[in-house]
């Protein structure tokens, strides 16, 4: 070792290595034509082109985004001088089709019973107030109005223990959730201008007619429809369009004929009357229903013409109709408010 006595510090210290010879350069790298000092003609050009494809792509990546964004732009607020609807009102309207729609079939599933499949109700021979009428459908039936007697009845928005409106919201013992009342109120006041497709409430496929075209019904609120400025509005709680209550009936001869008919629970008690041919005769009318709108007794010959009517009573009680002799033959006696199988019977003169 050298790490002996006797030695100078420096011959004490592990022996020197003579220098060693760097390695060549171009074991680390590639070849000299690799690195050609400058490009070729050839690299040159294609990379000139590649240059300026990028470019050309680069401009069509921008012209396609300002296009779409243009587009988007009016596909949200509409197209200039009405061309298209903004994408908000065209999604309201659609979802109000649709409600009217769902509310169709909610209609004629609970509604129609009382009120008609048409809303006409006691000129079609049902017993609730009309809702098709434009005078009441222009302010009475407003969407607020709707939506307090379905969610609480008849009898408290009008105070009437009578009356036989139920009530309709699930809130309150009701069959219907709070949408459902909603669509209920878009049907009843959707627009005349508009036809709307009758869909199966369970598919939602249009429903067909015998010819294989869908079925569609229009709404019965006419837009245009403004009341005389005479007219009497309709009042908050309206009853019905029945006739005057008569406080007294005619006097009738202690020897008329008289036969008697009695209105109870939207049905005449007798369907068969006969009297004699070539003399006056009474009927002695009991009403015996509230809140129905009222009844009365028309006599109709078989073609339909109207030969006699009497007064409606709105309100139960008791009348006395004198009609003019008859020829003989058959003729129909009906109620007028409610000209409905079970108010309808025959009339024998002979």
């Amino acid at each position: 070792m050298t790490d002996k006595s006797g030695r100078e510090p420096e011959q004490r210290l592990p022996a020197r290595r003579e220098p060693s010879t760097p390695a060549p350069a171009d074991r680390f790298t590639a070849p000299a034509s690799a690195h050609p000092p400058e490009l070729s003609p050839e690299r040159a050009a294609r990379i000139v082109r590649q240059s300026a494809s990028a470019r050309w792509v680069g401009f069509l990546v921008v012209c396609v985004v300002v296009l779409f964004t243009i587009v988007y732009y009016f596909y949200e607020v509409g197209a200039p001088l009405g061309l298209s609807k903004p994408r908000l009102d065209a999604q309201a309207e659609q979802q109000q089709v649709t409600a009217v729609v769902r509310g169709y079939n909610l209609y004629q599933a609970n509604c129609a019973r009382c009120h008609g499949p048409n809303g006409k109700c006691t000129a079609e021979g049902y017993i609730a107030p009309p809702l098709n009428d434009q005078s009441k459908l222009f302010a009475h039936l407003s969407a607020q109005y709707l939506k307090n007697v379905l969610t609480v009845g008849g009898r408290y928005v009008c105070g009437n223990a009578n009356s036989l409106m139920p009530v309709w919201a699930d809130t309150n013992g009701g069959p219907l959730n709070y949408r459902q009342i909603e669509e209920l109120i878009a049907f009843i006041r959707a627009p005349s201008t508009q036809e709307y497709v009758i869909r199966n409430p369970e598919l939602n496929e249009p429903v067909l007619d015998a010819n294989g075209k869908a079925k569609t019904f229009k709404g019965w609120l006419d837009p245009a429809y403004k009341p005389d400025p005479s007219a009497t509005p309709v009042p908050a709680c309206y009853l019905g369009d029945g006739g005057a209550q008569p406080t007294q009936g005619p006097t009738v001869p202690p020897d008329t004929q008289t036969v008697a008919v009695t209105a109870e629970g939207i049905a005449f008690d007798v369907t068969q009357l006969t009297v004699d041919a070539g003399k006056d005769f009474a009927i002695d009318f009991i009403q015996k229903d509230a809140g129905v709108g009222g009844h009365n007794v028309e006599i109709r010959a078989q073609d339909g013409t109207s030969l006699f009517k009497g007064a409606v009573l709105n309100d139960p009680g008791e009348t006395t109709y004198l009609v003019p002799k008859l020829a003989p033959g058959t003729y129909v006696f009906i109620c007028s408010v409610h000209p409905i199988p079970a108010m309808t019977g025959t009339l024998t003169v002979k």
